[in-house]
């Protein structure tokens, strides 16, 4: 958020750190754009399903890779005001990590440190992941118990938000990869 209140969510889901580290600007010689990816891992590589039907996200000229982007930003209904920003990268994961911060800090009344720093899992495709190192073993055992198939893998994400609060605005960043808040 700059000086004016103006405010962006944003997620980075584009493989390396600045893609391919090519920027594009639409033949527009305008400042700024957007970074490339520098890898087709967001894309279907099989072009027919088992059906041998056209997988709508294959590789083809046109398409859009598949992807779990979630930047968020949340407005009060009354005023409209800005009440929270944030977002994440994580591929897959994205939408998990965002979701569980936005949870923590409008249903449960954390910052969004304290929200950020609340252990990830997601649920995929029959899969129960939990952040390793981070749930107590009962846990897994509970949910297998349960019949869930859980794997416990590192879950970096690199979250970042920001909430207003009646002081002002607080924000987090992930300790799980780069970034730091700062502010005036």
């Amino acid at each position: 958020m700059d000086g004016y209140g103006n405010a962006l969510a944003m997620t980075t889901t584009i493989e390396d750190a600045f893609g391919a580290r090519l920027m594009v600007n639409r033949g527009r010689g305008l400042a700024g754009g957007f970074l490339l990816n520098n890898q087709l891992t967001d894309f279907s590589f099989s072009p027919e399903g088992a059906d041998g039907q056209p997988v709508a996200n294959r590789v083809q000229a046109g398409k859009r890779p598949r992807s779990s982007m979630a930047p968020t930003l949340v407005f009060d209904a009354d005023s409209g005001a800005l009440q929270w920003s944030g977002g994440s990268p994580g591929g897959a994961f994205i939408i998990h990590f965002t979701a569980k911060t936005l949870y923590g800090v409008l249903r449960w009344g954390l910052s969004p440190q304290a929200a950020i720093d609340l252990p990830n899992f997601a649920s995929m495709e029959g899969t129960t992941f939990l952040e390793k190192g981070r749930f107590a073993p009962t846990t897994a055992a509970a949910l297998q118990a349960r019949g869930h198939q859980v794997l416990e893998i590192p879950l970096t994400s690199g979250l970042q938000a920001l909430a207003r609060t009646p002081s002002g605005w607080a924000g987090g960043a992930d300790g799980r990869r780069e970034g730091v808040v700062l502010g005036d």
